[in-house]
């Protein structure tokens, strides 16, 4: 009697969500798993577990189910009030309700043969197969404790023609240590951190800041949650002839030496580009948040001087973060508001790409507004009594809204921060 009603019991639980039947693993499961959590849940990438097979999934079926009804899982921050994004990483209410009533239901295997065909994942890489890995020269030892400060790695390219980037892929080589990194292309003639020797670990003597030039352009970052960037076809980031590649890494120490080699993996634009990709920053270093605040608003502005198409925006703050909004508004008053982030995870740090490509005319104004939790209801707080400004440690802050914007090839970048010289000879 008791075996009865607990199968009656599951299935009054699949039919209350509307299936005809307790939903599978191989028949229902499998196919969620396949497009909204494999890319980071399989060996080798962000998750602390795999999704691949029921013998990796099962042990995990409760868990699933709080993490989907709590919306923690998949990870996906964006007010869906505003904007829409093609990256949106979010699950339709009947997945949810699918792996509801299979944890419910006994989280069963089913029957294998209604398995879809397992994904072929690249080994060791998120976005297929690049064209060309570049990698530190030697690996960085990082100590037991302690904190480290910025270490910059210089990697020349050798390019001598210019070459345009579609697919660019930072990967970190130990997780466990690498907090975030960011690479930078550096032209020839910068005088951007011209102290670095290639092949040497390099610290900045002062904010390493100085010196770097609209031309010093991000490449690609890495911090948690992160995708590989995969560009449209017709949009590329441009790497100049003769250029090197800087490393910037933040390591962490956890109570035991590590080491790392990070590496960037490009896959090149099969013809050149009608659209260059820049990544601007909308960023502030000017605000103090007083100890115990619960709520401090930071805000940041920049004004276009050349028109472009945004892609993508990608907010960046540290523990104390609590939200972000990006907004613009255009050279006829009219506001908009592009992307809207009310619970900002430090954890989980992600670009969220339009899906439609949204123009911005000469002299849009883009506002980016944060708010700040310093008070001891934060649990990730890392001193409530702290006065906290601007650094480059997770128990300082940073206020960044990254935001990549398309334009023509042929446009000099500097035009985007100030207006063109009109052009001479009476034309």
């Amino acid at each position: 009697m008791r075996v009865a009603i607990c199968v009656l019991s599951v299935f009054t639980s699949a039919v209350a969500f509307g299936f005809s039947a307790p939903p599978t693993f191989y028949k229902d499961v499998m196919p969620i798993l396949q497009k909204n959590c494999q890319g980071c849940h399989r060996p080798g990438e962000a998750a602390p577990m795999s999704f691949l097979t029921y013998k990796d999934a099962r042990p995990w079926a409760k868990a699933m189910r709080e993490a989907v009804l709590l919306k923690k899982m998949p990870p996906w921050y964006a007010d869906p009030h505003y904007g829409k994004f093609r990256n949106d990483r979010s699950l339709a209410q009947k997945d949810i309700d699918a792996l509801v009533a299979w944890a419910d239901g006994g989280a069963a295997a089913g029957d294998a043969a209604d398995a879809s065909t397992p994904l072929e994942f690249p080994e060791g890489w998120g976005a297929g197969k690049p064209d060309l890995v570049l990698e530190m020269p030697q690996e960085f030892h990082i100590p037991a404790s302690g904190t480290i400060p910025y270490q910059h790695f210089v990697l020349p390219t050798g390019f001598q023609e210019d070459k345009w980037v579609r697919i660019a892929e930072l990967r970190p080589g130990n997780r466990a240590v690498v907090h975030h990194a960011l690479i930078f292309v550096r032209p020839p003639g910068s005088k951007y951190m011209v102290e670095a020797k290639p092949g040497e670990p390099f610290v900045a003597k002062q904010d390493w800041r100085i010196g770097r030039s609209p031309y010093d352009e991000f490449l690609d970052i890495y911090v948690p949650g992160v995708t590989p960037q995969i560009l449209k076809p017709g949009e590329a980031k441009l790497i100049k002839a003769g250029s090197d590649l800087i490393f910037q890494i933040h390591y962490t120490t956890n109570g035991k030496p590590a080491v790392d080699r990070s590496k960037i993996g490009l896959t090149f634009a099969s013809e050149p580009p009608v659209k260059r990709v820049y990544t601007l920053a909308v960023a502030t270093d000017k605000f103090v948040i007083p100890p115990g605040a619960p709520d401090v608003e930071v805000e940041s502005k920049f004004v276009l001087q050349s028109d472009v198409t945004v892609v993508s925006m990608n907010p960046h703050m540290h523990l104390r973060g609590k939200s972000f909004e990006y907004r613009v508004v255009l050279p006829t008053g009219e506001p908009e508001t592009l992307l809207r982030v009310p619970h900002y995870l430090f954890a989980w740090q992600m670009p969220y790409i339009l899906a439609q490509p949204l123009v911005l005319p000469k002299g849009t104004r883009i506002e980016c507004t944060a708010h700040f939790d310093n008070s001891p209801n934060n649990p990730l707080n890392p001193d409530p009594s702290a006065e906290v400004r601007w650094g480059d440690q997770s128990w300082e802050e940073m206020m960044v809204g990254f935001m990549d914007v398309a334009f023509d090839a042929h446009l000099d970048p500097i035009d985007l921060f100030r207006p063109r010289r009109p052009a001479s000879g009476g034309e």
